[in-house]
């Protein structure tokens, strides 16, 4: 029994050094890669090369940051990675019969498309927890959604920004309209879904709702934060 529990101790202190290693790393460095461009190579509906192109966030158009914001996780400079007050409005509308939605931050969905598998377990949401706290403490807010917008998923194949907008709208990232980036946003996180170039009803509501909401979010010119 000793023996078990010194190697189940040793593998807990194994995993958090080794996280904390990997997210100090991505602090600086840009990821080759996610878990889910690789497990999109075995997955039937992958039909498509992975592009992706990595852009840094001063050359992201900020209507795209404002649209993301607005859409995904509005108090994204308020909150510490989790926002209480997005997870009790969603536990009462479930509780209430509402449509189910979850309340994850920015922050979570970029430790979510980092670092692990797609899923709902319990498991996979205590590891998102862990690394969205990390994350929070080792990068700024600028790095935090700088790799959000550089690693989701926005399509058959299509990893970032810098890719979605070349392959929707033939220009680069920098020079997305806030119209276009509105559409973008929309069809977060069902992009596999939704299109924001042949949009549905619901896509084109969303996407109005979303451009008439950027206007409100204040973004600084060399922090995201102001």
């Amino acid at each position: 029994m000793r023996l078990i529990v010194r190697l189940l101790v040793g593998a807990i202190l194994a995993f958090v050094l080794l996280s904390v290693v990997w997210v100090v790393l991505y602090r600086f460095v840009a990821p080759p890669g996610t878990p889910l461009m690789l497990l999109r190579k075995f997955d039937d509906r992958y039909t498509g090369a992975v592009r992706k192109r990595w852009v840094p966030l001063r050359r992201i158009s900020p209507n795209v940051v404002r649209a993301v914001i607005a859409a995904e996780d509005a108090r994204f400079c308020e909150h510490h990675g989790f926002d209480f007050r997005a997870i009790e409005k969603a536990v009462r509308r479930n509780q209430n019969g509402g449509k189910l939605r979850g309340a994850s931050t920015i922050t979570q969905q970029t430790a979510k498309n980092l670092f692990l598998w797609p899923g709902r377990n319990y498991v996979r949401k205590g590891l998102e927890a862990w690394f969205s706290v990390l994350m929070e403490i080792i990068w700024p807010k600028n790095r935090i959604i700088e790799l959000y917008l550089n690693v989701v998923e926005w399509g058959d194949g299509i990893y970032g920004i810098e890719a979605a907008a070349r392959r929707y709208y033939k220009r680069s990232a920098r020079n997305l309209t806030p119209r276009q980036a509105a559409h973008l946003a929309a069809v977060l996180p069902n992009a596999w879904v939704f299109s924001p170039i042949d949009p549905s009803r619901i896509t084109r509501a969303r996407a109005a709702s979303i451009e008439a909401r950027m206007g409100s979010v204040a973004i600084g010119r060399r922090s995201v934060c102001p």
